[in-house]
């Protein structure tokens, strides 16, 4: 078995985090303690969870927005997993330009590979990949060809 790096357990945490606000309603703050409390916090990359959980947490609602023109449903009809994977790769390819596009977009593929269901990384994959377009269009102008 691969060691998980600690960026990406901290992904995972995130994506555990957002699914349980999905499902119980609960506050971001609630449910950031509850993460950090965890047995597997002490592998993550703590001062990265706690930027993209706060970002991804306050900027949810206008993530799924900007996200919808590149979905083939409403937000609302994806599956918790896949609508979180969104919003953490939507998040960082947002917010965090020092992650090359293709980093983000591979580390949301990896999370729906594990997580999500049997065909989803595609979905996740090709959402991100226009989201992208949009968000990173001079990284990926710059690209050689």
């Amino acid at each position: 078995m691969t060691r998980t790096s600690p960026r990406r357990r901290s992904r995972e945490l995130v994506l555990q985090g957002l699914y349980q606000r999905q499902l119980s309603g609960n506050a971001a703050d609630a449910v950031h303690d509850d993460l950090a409390g965890s047995p597997g916090f002490a592998r993550a990359d703590q001062p990265y969870f706690d930027e993209l959980w706060h970002g991804v947490a306050a900027e949810y609602d206008a993530l799924l927005a900007a996200l919808a023109p590149h979905l083939d449903r409403k937000p609302s009809a994806l599956s918790p997993v896949e609508r979180a994977i969104l919003v953490i790769g939507a998040w960082e390819l947002a917010r965090r330009a020092e992650i090359p596009y293709r980093v983000v977009i591979n580390e949301a593929v990896e999370l729906a590979k594990l997580f999500g269901g049997t065909d989803g990384y595609r979905y996740v994959n090709g959402v991100l990949d226009r989201f992208a377009a949009d968000a990173r269009a001079a990284e990926i102008a710059a690209l050689p060809r």
